[in-house]
């Protein structure tokens, strides 16, 4: 496929594996989903062993090495984004979706336990992913196939399925509106009118002059600073794994501007965007 947006993702499938090379670390893979089909054994990410077997999903980011100690024949799927899929310059109807896309990867980094298999909230979810991953992965590597329409749809759903169960247990709270609420957060940080006291007042069917005490009773954390701490952690991703200005991020994130996002990154981290930006 001449310059798609998959020019820089790597899907593989690996039926019945009873030893595989394909794990190794590599310094040029952003993000990467694993998927166990069937199987057992034990996965060992940087050096945490833990038991996988059938119908198991793993997230792996940069830094972290893994590999698999294989018992039974084991049939697994990959998918690596590599880090030129963020940064390198492409046609202008793919970069919508890269956006979309890596705004899906910053909920399940910065959500999902990566030293242990991602459970999935929805029964129905699991069969949905099994026969996702397969027509994904056997529509990728059919050169007769390869439809670009098809792999985007398809990729779109399994990073969409997989996001909303991350979102699900990265608040593991009684009350299931706080979670509510810390979903709908996540879902729409890059739109601060949808995150005032009054629009989510709104949106949960609580008082607005109550709303900022009962995200703090839940959370111990005010509501401004959890938003607030959320969208600094998503722009430091922003500044480490893309080419994005400083700029460009304080607008996708509604600070008010380049300045405004350095001094508030400052008492994030002890530097200021632009230098930290500068540094890596």
């Amino acid at each position: 496929m001449p310059r798609t947006i998959f020019q820089n993702i790597v899907i593989q499938k690996f039926e019945e594996a009873t030893s595989l090379a394909f794990c190794k670390y590599t310094p040029i893979r952003f993000f990467e989903i694993l998927h166990i089909e069937k199987g057992t054994g034990t996965i060992i990410i940087n050096n945490h062993k833990v038991r996988y077997g059938d119908n198991q999903l793993f997230i792996l980011i940069p830094s972290d090495q893994y590999n698999l100690e294989i018992e039974t024949p084991t049939t697994v799927s990959a998918i690596k984004f590599l880090n030129s899929f963020f940064s390198s310059s492409s046609l202008e109807e793919n970069e919508l979706q890269r956006k979309e896309w890596f705004r899906r990867i910053e909920t399940i980094l910065h959500s999902a336990n990566r030293t242990s298999n991602l459970s999935l909230q929805f029964n129905t979810d699991q069969s949905s992913l099994n026969s996702l991953f397969t027509v994904l992965c056997n529509e990728y590597n059919d050169e007769n196939l390869k439809n670009e329409v098809v792999l985007k749809s398809i990729m779109h759903t399994i990073l969409h399925i997989i996001s909303r169960n991350v979102n699900f247990i990265s608040s593991k709270m009684s009350s299931s509106k706080i979670q509510d609420i810390i979903n709908y957060i996540h879902s729409n940080i890059h739109d601060s009118e949808k995150l005032t006291k009054k629009e989510l007042a709104n949106q949960f069917h609580i008082s607005e002059n109550y709303i900022s005490q009962y995200f703090k009773n839940k959370m111990n954390i005010g509501l401004k600073k959890y938003i607030l701490n959320y969208k600094l952690k998503l722009a430091e991703t922003r500044l480490k794994y893309t080419d994005l200005t400083v700029t460009e991020i304080s607008q996708e994130l509604g600070f008010t501007d380049s300045s405004h996002l350095d001094k508030t990154f400052l008492s994030y981290k002890g530097i200021t965007a632009k230098k930290y930006k500068a540094s890596l």
